[in-house]
């Protein structure tokens, strides 16, 4: 199955205290800290297309352009959408954004590459 434009994906999960910027080290608040927003918008992405890999390949995360722009407290829903809008040969980009129960809590782009798994953790051990 070949990744094309359009394709898309949704994650959700409900925001626990160790989901908080107090928690992560992001902030001082307990409301849902952005790395987690940014993760669960990325795992969106993944998923979008995740059945269009074959076995030995992944995609790893290169660019995250994303704006917060509403708290969520601990104990309501959050989900992330993603949806591809450009293939170039390996690197892919998606539109993401993020909804909690009252509305919409984030979005922006993000970019991932498609890599040979093993190729790529052999690199990354090599630095040790």
């Amino acid at each position: 199955m070949e990744i094309t434009v359009g394709m898309k994906a949704e994650v959700g999960t409900t925001v626990e205290r160790e989901d908080t910027a107090k928690i992560v080290g992001s902030g001082d608040l307990l409301v849902y800290a952005t790395p987690c927003m940014a993760a669960m918008m990325e795992g969106a992405a993944c998923e979008a297309i995740a059945g269009c890999l074959k076995d030995t390949e992944t995609t790893v995360g290169t660019e995250l352009n994303i704006q917060h722009t509403s708290s969520t407290p601990v104990g309501l829903d959050v989900r992330a959408e993603a949806e591809v809008t450009a293939v170039e040969g390996r690197v892919i980009t998606f539109a993401v954004a993020a909804f909690d129960e009252a509305g919409e809590i984030g979005r922006g782009t993000h970019k991932r590459v498609i890599v040979n798994s093993q190729k790529f953790l052999d690199k990354v051990y090599n630095k040790l």
